[in-house]
């Protein structure tokens, strides 16, 4: 296993190419701070459907098509499309990608969906399997409400550490071919459960997994502390990224300023009623690809570990008083 390094790290010899990004999303995220940055903005929340599962398809229908199109490829030239989101049976992205007839990989890993499709497609590009893969994540506020807390109808009162559910989704276009900026490696993380109970309290579910591998990534690849310019996971909030740096400093971690998160950027938390920030699928998948992918080519950063992270609940194992595992998994984007 040359390629394989250390616990749970990769290193691709020959690094695939992010070739296209493509970013559509609500009405609430286009009254964000990132709203310049998104290639589309849906004033209809429904997105023109009549439901909100539907709304979901065609909002990763549109992004996938607008990735493929800012390739400059064709469907038929897309070897295969990963992609994940929260609905039962991976709904939204399987009725989103019908329409491509492509070869297609629905994937389950909650709100960490992006880091296991940009993971997975490297891989298979390295491994000479594929030429061309669409990584993709989609969510919708809705959709997420009806199926993990409550329905809108009902009015009910938000706990100040729950998130807010992105209506949106990202897509990029990974190729084993292009002037970058290149994933290089890439941590999987393990599933890791602390007994955190609380469905309104995600982001401190999900930071025992994210502080795991982030750690291992380190540990794995033997780089210092301070080798990537940002390491942005997907969902913590303000609550979750409080403590992801306590417990990193605490294991010895000497780089918590470069720590952000994608849920923190998407929405202004003053100003919009979002409580502890954005999460869903769509909201690091979403953020990576319009804001992080700006930066990384025109050089604003030149180094990023992607940290997309999940809570693997569900509404059967909540109601049987389980706990919410975690997970994260870790991509290291360079330009």
């Amino acid at each position: 296993m040359t390629k394989h390094l250390g616990d749970a790290s990769v290193k691709f010899i020959n690094p695939p190419s992010i070739i296209s990004a493509a970013a559509v999303v609500g009405p609430k995220e286009g009254e964000g701070p990132l709203a310049p940055l998104f290639d589309k903005i849906s004033e209809d929340i429904l997105f023109e459907k009549d439901t909100w599962e539907q709304a979901e398809s065609e909002l990763m229908r549109q992004t996938v098509e607008l990735c493929i199109q800012k390739s400059g490829l064709a469907a038929k030239d897309v070897n295969y499309i990963f992609a994940g989101d929260l609905l039962n049976q991976n709904s939204g992205s399987v009725y989103g990608a019908r329409s491509f007839e492509r070869p297609f990989f629905g994937l389950f890993g909650a709100c960490s969906a992006m880091g296991m499709a940009m993971s997975l497609g490297a891989m298979l590009i390295d491994g000479g399997f594929a030429n061309y893969i669409v990584a993709n994540a989609s969510s919708h506020f809705c959709g997420a409400e009806k199926t993990f807390r409550f329905p809108l109808e009902l009015g009910t009162q938000r706990a100040p550490t729950a998130s807010w559910t992105v209506t949106g989704d990202g897509a990029v276009m990974l190729s084993s071919n292009g002037r970058g900026p290149y994933v290089t490696s890439a941590t999987t993380g393990a599933i890791v459960d602390l007994g955190q109970k609380d469905v309104n309290n995600m982001g401190a579910a999900m930071v025992p997994a994210a502080a795991d591998v982030i750690a291992k990534h380190f540990r794995d690849l033997s780089l210092p502390h301070d080798y990537y310019d940002v390491i942005a996971t997907g969902d913590l909030g303000m609550y979750g990224l409080q403590l992801l740096k306590q417990l990193l400093a605490q294991d010895g971690f000497t780089a918590t300023d470069r720590l952000n998160d994608c849920g923190l950027l998407i929405y202004d938390t003053e100003k919009q009623d979002v409580h502890a920030g954005g999460s869903g699928c769509g909201c690091s998948a979403a953020v990576f690809a319009a804001h992080y992918m700006k930066q990384l080519r025109d050089g604003t950063i030149k180094k990023i570990l992607f940290v997309p992270t999940g809570a693997l609940h569900s509404v059967v194992t909540i109601q049987q008083g389980e706990s919410i595992p975690g997970i994260a998994h870790a991509v290291a984007v360079e330009s």
